[in-house]
């Protein structure tokens, strides 16, 4: 027993020492650096000096939030990189970067931490490596480890210094180059490689978002000295370092020895806790880098390390957003942040963001279009102003479709339904969508692809439906389900002509049986990975590779719930004395279900109309016109599932009509007079604006009573203007206008009841902005007192409109006028803007302004 316990023990001495040797070998093993930057500032590639470029996203599964988050769901966080690797390869990033959270993998000295999460870091940078995903690691995070959590008390230096001192304090220098030398030496035991020798980790960036202060030169001696650090640890890759966190200290960091600087946009603002409505195409029309006039800028390589669309669903931006990138000269560009497939039914990792293949298809499909953008286009090539350049290359974007595209003679790629036409269809090797195209007619929701892999054979990947049931970017929880995965069977028409119209259809990916032959093209599809082949066989497999996919992966969640749920949002107020349409997405019920509307008003008319499907989940009615009479309608859903039935809104089960069914829940819409206002703001009631200057203290805006009873005013309040020189408040109104759409040709006059709070009358500028970013507006001049001042219609002439919420960083522009705004018409007005007016120029600099809002609202003759 002795001498078998003996002989164990040496055979795991001799395997230790061996693993060690490997992994000291491998630290010893150096890849070549694959990039460099010319003297011209250009990153390009040492094997044939062409340009570079990189595009993909931020991901943060082995450290805080992201890691303790995947735990509670019960999945592996190995597991889970696994799956959402492959979605990244699926939808072609080459490009991943995260700051990481070094409080987490260090001590307050800088020494490194051997731990799960160094662990997983190190697995994560192998798997990108297999997919040829490259890295950019920006080693100091200064961040604690909680958001949206609290921080936990971890060992690092950051948590010690924080995100000032660290860039300021002797001791906190000392840990950082520390840190930043073993993290560098450290062999990465899954690619035997240092990170400083891994080809595939192509550049660092030194930190996350410094915030400097103090002395400008001691600003250059820090970066410097980790600059320095580095390079002594031998890492000879290209050192970029934030400029556009710390913008008053651009200089100081232009001075330092990197090789380039990093910049983030967020050009829709930050944590809006809601849905943003409009355009915002506006927003993303330029990237402005106000730094080009410092003489140490000039020849430096540019990246992005941040960028998103913050609280944003549509799917028309991302592209734009990659042109605009392109424009400013910028090669490396990661979108922050990409959800965990496990947590991404809730979207709690980062409320303001939110994208995952499988939850928001159309959205991943848009990146992925920004990605093809982002490396095609040429550097600091304009395409005009916005509309001018929603057409760039081959690439189109919509805000009227919500559509990004991407047609050209090899690659087709739609993230809505579009009727564009290939290029050549005939030539087509790639495809991808959500939605019909001309190419693919499908009735789902998910996204789907299709790759060729040879001559009659293609390969095709179906993801399953995603339905969207809450706001995704209201406060977030773990126990809310904001967007629902359906495991549905739908209907798919391929029409390529290289597979004629009855192809075979066979399913490849694990415990996927299925095999079937399309009519006409035509064929019903679960989600899955298939091959479809023009002739039976062939030797295509599920173990075949193309590109660094497999044809067998596949990978997709399982729903967070199964009720049925109705999302439904009730039309404020429709026109009298006609019908008006109610529809809503419901899931969670069989295909066989019956859906009605239970309504009546309040001159007791009573009905009940059923609700026909229209989409994949979408059911739909049409409120008879006896309903809509002047008042007031009421109604409620109802939902028979066999021999179950419920009750919107509340979802209550039950019989609805029972006799001790208590439940009286239900939405409400107004039917408006004949002659009825068209109310577009009302502070009693309109809470989702927003304001410039984003003020938050009470003294600056507040909501505050007035001469009405039970009516709000909207009190903003600046003591001092800041240096766009105005203040003042934006509304999206679309969905007002749009329910009352047969009416607006007989409204001739806005009327705003408003007031200023100092003793003399001051100018204020009230504007309606259409869906195609055209602003139109009056100035009038408001007094102490308040008044309904009448605007006519036809005095509304072309104006520049706020971009609000403020893209970030606000050295961006903060203003936006159409080039070629025609003429006024009200049907597509989507926003209303209340702002103070041109200052005469005796205006004194310091003086404060207050204005006091209670309604806007449209009249007739």
């Amino acid at each position: 027993m002795r001498i078998k316990i003996k002989s164990i023990a040496c055979l795991l001495l001799l395997f230790i020492i061996s693993t060690t040797s490997s992994f000291a070998q491998g630290g010893n093993t150096k890849e070549p650096d694959p990039v460099y930057v010319d003297q011209q500032g250009i990153l390009r590639w040492k094997k044939n000096n062409q340009k570079a470029s990189f595009f993909g996203v931020n991901y943060t599964v082995p450290f805080a939030y992201g890691y303790r988050s995947v735990k509670a769901r019960g999945v592996d966080p190995q597991k889970a990189i696994d799956q959402d690797v492959y979605h990244l390869a699926r939808l072609g990033f080459n490009a991943f970067r995260v700051h990481v959270w070094d409080t987490e993998i260090a001590d307050s000295l800088g020494n490194l931490l051997e731990n799960e999460h160094l662990r997983l870091f190190d697995y994560l940078v192998y798997k990108l490596k297999q997919r040829n995903i490259k890295v950019m690691l920006t080693p100091i995070a200064f961040w604690g480890n909680g958001y949206p959590e609290k921080d936990e008390n971890t060992p690092g230096f950051s948590r010690k210094y924080g995100k000032q001192r660290a860039v300021t304090e002797e001791e906190a220098f000392t840990a950082q180059e520390n840190y930043l030398k073993q993290l560098l030496r450290h062999v990465n035991p899954y690619t035997q490689l240092a990170y400083g020798h891994d080809a595939n980790i192509i550049a660092a960036e030194i930190n996350n978002e410094p915030h400097h202060s103090g002395p400008k030169p001691r600003a250059t001696e820090y970066v410097n000295r980790m600059a320095a650090a580095m390079r002594s640890a031998g890492w000879t890759k290209p050192i970029f370092y934030n400029i556009s966190e710390s913008p008053t200290y651009a200089d100081a960091v232009a001075k330092a020895n990197v090789d380039g600087f990093s910049f983030q946009w967020y050009p829709t603002g930050l944590v809006a806790n809601r849905t943003l409505q409009g355009n915002y195409l506006p927003h993303v029309d330029r990237y402005h880098i106000p730094f080009d006039t410092i003489p140490e800028f000039k020849n430096k390589a540019l990246m992005v390390y941040e960028f998103d669309a913050g609280d944003v669903l549509g799917s028309y931006i991302y592209p734009a957003m990659a042109k605009s990138f392109r424009q400013a000269g910028f090669q490396w560009a990661t979108q922050f942040a990409y959800d965990p497939l496990a947590t991404a039914y809730g979207n709690t990792e980062y409320q303001t963001h939110y994208l995952n293949l499988a939850y928001t298809p159309s959205k991943a499909i848009s990146l992925m279009i920004a990605g093809k953008a982002f490396h095609q286009l040429p550097l600091r090539k304009t395409y005009g102003t916005y509309p001018a350049d929603s057409v760039f290359g081959a690439f189109r974007v919509s805000y009227q479709e919500n559509l990004s595209e991407m047609n050209t003679a090899q690659e087709f790629y739609h993230s809505n339904s579009t009727r564009t036409k290939p290029v050549n269809a005939a030539k087509l090797t790639k495809v991808a969508g959500v939605g019909s195209s001309p190419v693919v007619q499908y009735s789902g929701t998910g996204a789907y692809f299709l790759d060729k892999l040879d001559k009659g054979v293609w390969r095709l990947e179906v993801m399953p439906d995603a339905v969207f049931i809450r706001d995704p970017f209201a406060k977030a929880s773990p126990g809310k389900e904001v967007m629902r995965i359906q495991w549905q069977s739908q209907t798919m028409q391929v029409l390529l002509a290289e597979l004629g119209a009855a192809f075979h259809i066979k399913g490849v990916n694990d415990g996927n049986p299925f095999s079937a032959t399309a009519e006409n093209g035509r064929f019903q599809i679960q989600p899955g990975a298939y091959l479809l082949t023009k002739k039976e066989k062939t030797t295509w497999n599920g173990n075949s590779t193309f590109g660094a996919l497999q044809v067998k992966e596949f990978v997709a969640p399982q729903p967070f719930d199964t009720r049925p749920f109705v999302a439904h949002a009730p039309v404020e107020e429709v026109s009298a004395g006609k019908p008006f349409a109610v529809s809503a997405q419901i899931v969670g019920i069989r295909p066989s279900a019956r859906v009605s509307l239970q309504l009546s008003n309040l001159a007791g008319v009573y009905k009940t109309v059923g609700m026909e499907k229209v989409g994949a989940y979408r059911f739909q009615a049409e409120v008879p016109v006896e309903l809509a009479s002047p008042g007031l309608v009421n109604y409620r859903l109802l939902v028979q599932d066999g021999e179950k039935q419920y009750a919107f809104p509340g979802g209550y089960e039950g019989d609805p009509w029972a006799w001790d069914n208590y439940r009286t829940d239900s939405w409400q819409t107004f039917v408006a007079a004949e002659n009825g206002k068209l109310e577009l703001f009302n502070a009693t009631t309109d809470r989702a604006l927003f304001v410039f200057p984003n003020l938050w203290r009470p003294e600056e805006r507040a909501l505050v009573t007035g001469e009405t009873p039970k009516q709000l005013v909207l009190k903003l309040t600046a003591k001092e203007l800041p240096k766009e020189g105005t203040m003042g408040f934006q509304l999206f109104i679309g969905d007002k206008l749009k329910s009352r759409a047969a009416e607006l040709a007989t409204f001739d006059k806005l009327v705003l009841r408003v007031r200023t709070t100092g003793a003399t009358p001051v100018p204020v500028q009230v504007g309606l902005i259409s869906a195609d970013a055209t602003a139109f507006a009056a100035s009038v001049n408001v007094g102490s007192s308040f008044q309904d001042i009448e605007i006519p219609l036809r005095a509304l002439k072309p104006e520049a409109f706020m971009l609000l919420p403020r893209p970030y960083p606000g050295f961006h522009a903060f203003e936006f006028r159409s080039a070629n705004p025609g003429a006024f018409s009200l049907p597509p007005v989507e926003k209303l803007e209340v702002r103070l007016g041109q200052l005469p120029p005796a205006a004194k600099a310091g003086q404060s302004y207050g204005l006091e809002v209670e309604k806007v609202w449209l009249e007739k003759r």
